[in-house]
């Protein structure tokens, strides 16, 4: 078993969503040509954002190491980045078993009708076993580790149905679509709060300043091209130690300009792949449970957060935020990690709250300094534990990508900075049976209120399609 799922992880998002789609879109009636035109697209869509991720990574990486070097910023918590971290969950006997047991839940939750979201987002279930590998080692306890796979797994379902019809009527063209990924689902609470509190602030709720608001404004500078040229001209700046040096080393300086402006043009672009492969499935789904299950609450399909990351206003919150969260990190009193490799996945920290913050780049920039200040201290708590987990990974394995450098503890701040991954662990490991059982209390709530909430809808269709009958007739 654990062979099998091995392998079909190690396909990558590139291989294995075009096969999914190509499945998908046969069991709903789709043609096989049509349905595999989609799923390639998908494929597509994951391999130009890995090109375009990795161009930001390899031309930021180098500059922020030669940054730390020269500001002699070194924390002692290595950054191990997003893949290390996928890495480690799945290597472990969680990540093994973590596809089959989700997918189980899931059925048995649609069953139930305690969540409306079919999660086919499969590589990004390594959140759930990263959660559930940190727990383990932690614990010295498979049964608490699986525990707190599956009760991320259910909050996060849950969290998508919640934010479902917020995020399909803010994007463009994602009907019948969901984002079931914990990193994202778990900053939706905090970002309501923080959102509402600004609200409450005077003179706030009237700056409705989005990413088209903020063109208008600045113009030229307003653009997320020209912001990212900028900003890396900036940190290039920062490379050198005197003005002679900036001027002998304006090629690269510039060049590393160019690259980051790159990148915010190229990820809308690319994001644009996944929208035309999506479309023919969402359509196709939502007309086949018309015809299916009439009257019911409708079914949405749980995808990655990479459809939507190039949005404009992701973009330029994003961009600004690297900078500033370098500071935060070498300022910040207690704090031992410094983002670098994973700084690459500050776009997915943005897909679920612009729908609440409406794209205003102001408040979003707020929310996501917050929860980025309170994911470097979630980082540095959980360093220990999933450093036992690297180390034991990299003993089985050899592999280099999960190698801590002597004198340092590993860390990333993509899940390890998540607040439903630091609760969950805090539960678990601090709390154990009381925590656990506050942990299941609130999950069952969560479950019964999800239910609820489905049924309603699905009376008030049942009524509406009665009342156009009567209409008709």
């Amino acid at each position: 078993m654990e062979s099998v799922f091995s392998y079909i992880i190690g396909l990558g998002a590139a291989v294995m969503m075009p096969v999914i789609f190509t499945i998908l879109g046969l069991c709903i009636g789709i043609k096989f040509g049509d349905a595999l035109k989609s799923g390639l697209k998908v494929g597509v869509g994951f391999v130009g954002l890995s090109i375009v991720t990795a161009l930001l990574t390899s031309a930021l990486g180098p500059a922020l190491d030669k940054v730390v070097q020269l500001y002699d910023l070194q924390l002692h918590v290595f950054d191990m980045g997003w893949p290390a971290a996928a890495a480690v969950a799945y290597n472990t006997a969680v990540g093994a078993f973590i596809i089959p047991v989700c997918l189980g839940v899931n059925l048995l939750m649609l069953f139930t009708k305690t969540t409306r979201t079919v999660n086919i987002d499969l590589w990004n279930y390594w959140h759930f076993a990263f959660i559930g590998a940190v727990i383990y080692f932690a614990s010295d306890s498979l049964a608490w580790g699986f525990f707190g796979a599956i009760i991320c797994y259910i909050v996060t379902l849950i969290l998508a149905d919640m934010t479902a019809k917020k995020f399909q009527s803010y994007y463009k063209d994602m009907d019948g679509i969901s984002i079931p990924q914990p990193f994202c689902a778990g900053f939706v609470p905090f970002a309501w709060i923080i959102n509402k509190g600004l609200d409450k602030i005077p003179g706030m709720n009237r700056l409705e300043i989005d990413a088209e608001g903020l063109k208008k404004r600045f113009g030229l500078l307003g653009e997320p091209l020209f912001l990212g040229v900028v900003v890396g001209v900036g940190i290039g700046c920062l490379t050198c130690s005197s003005w002679s040096e900036i001027v002998d080393k304006i090629p690269y300086i510039l060049g590393l300009g160019i690259k980051m402006g790159a990148v915010m043009e190229l990820i809308p672009r690319v994001t644009v792949l996944f929208i035309e492969g999506l479309k023919p499935i969402s359509d196709a789904t939502r007309s086949l449970i018309a015809r299916k299950f009439k009257g019911a609450d409708g079914l949405n399909i749980g995808m990655s957060p990479a459809l939507v990351i190039g949005h404009p206003t992701t973009l330029v919150v994003s961009l600004l935020l690297i900078p500033v969260t370098l500071v935060f990190a070498v300022l910040l009193p207690g704090n031992e990690f410094l983002p670098l490799a994973s700084l690459a996945g500050m776009f997915y920290v943005f897909p679920l709250v612009l729908p609440l913050t409406k794209g205003n780049v102001i408040k979003t920039f707020i929310v996501g300094l917050v929860v980025i200040v309170l994911g470097l201290y979630m980082v540095t708590n959980l360093a220990p534990a999933f450093t036992l987990a690297a180390k034991d990974v990299y003993a089985s394995t050899g592999d280099a990508a999960v190698a801590i450098p002597a004198g340092f503890a590993g860390g990333s701040l993509d899940f390890a900075s998540s607040p439903l991954a630091w609760i969950i662990y805090q539960c678990t490991e601090n709390l154990k049976w009381v925590g656990a059982s506050v942990l299941v209390l609130i999950t069952m709530a969560m479950m019964w209120w999800n239910r609820v909430h489905i049924l309603r809808n699905q009376r008030e269709m049942i009524e509406k399609n009665s009342d156009k009958i009567q209409t008709t007739e």
